[in-house]
């Protein structure tokens, strides 16, 4: 008797067919993420160009200041507290000016002037006057005043006047030259010596030359308030 083995096929899927079986419709895929796509923070450009404004800017103020200027003298900043230098700015006269500015800015605006010879004195902290008048003693003088009453040693680096470098020895020089009405007295005087007595034997137009230097000199007196 033979017996006949049959086999039918399974109803469910191999573990290899499961493994293997993929999504086709478009709508069961996976999306991704829509995530934002990184830029770089314009910030770094904008304070830098930010920072070269204010450079150009103080250029150009201290170009502005060296018009009519008579002295531009630097003055070691380095230790001064805010309320020292506010005080020390509210001691000088109106014709003159204390900016702090940096080296290298100070530096690009006197290139090519007479100021240029003020490069010594390009090193460190300063601050910068600026004298717009021709009384430079009594320009210098309150800035010596507020270092005895405050008892500060900050001294003046060096300063600039009619194209000529002085050196912190050399201030003296500055601060004892005459005044314009001493000057304007000395001529006077001069015109009023016994030598100028020769004047009055010489013809008339000559004369009159004397008595129009004296009265220019009166006049620049005048103009000067007297002092």
């Amino acid at each position: 008797m033979e017996i006949a083995l049959l086999s039918f096929p399974s109803s469910k899927p191999s573990l290899s067919q499961t493994l293997t079986l993929k999504p086709t419709a478009p709508f069961l895929r996976p999306s991704k993420p829509n995530l934002p796509s990184f830029r770089p923070s314009p910030l770094p450009s904008i304070r830098a160009a930010i920072s070269r404004t204010k450079k150009e800017e103080t250029v150009e103020t201290v170009k502005t200041e060296l018009e009519n200027c008579y002295l531009l003298a630097a003055v070691e900043y380095k230790g001064f507290t805010v309320k020292q230098f506010q005080d020390l700015r509210r001691s000088l006269p109106e014709t003159s000016k204390l900016l702090v500015a940096k080296n290298t800015l100070v530096l690009k605006a006197i290139e090519g002037t007479k100021w240029e010879a003020l490069k010594p004195c390009m090193k460190g902290m300063n601050a910068w006057l600026f004298v717009h008048t021709e009384e430079i003693p009594d320009a210098i003088k309150p800035y010596r005043t507020f270092q005895r009453e405050k008892k500060v040693e900050n001294d003046f680096t060096g300063a600039v006047f009619e194209g000529k470098f002085y050196g912190p020895g050399d201030f003296k020089q500055l601060e004892n030259m005459p005044t314009r009405a001493e000057v304007y007295a000395k001529l006077l005087g001069s015109l009023q010596s016994p030598a100028i007595g020769l004047v009055s034997t010489l013809q008339a137009p000559a004369r009159d030359v004397v008595m129009v230097l004296k009265a220019y000199v009166k006049k620049l007196e005048e103009e000067s308030g007297g002092n």
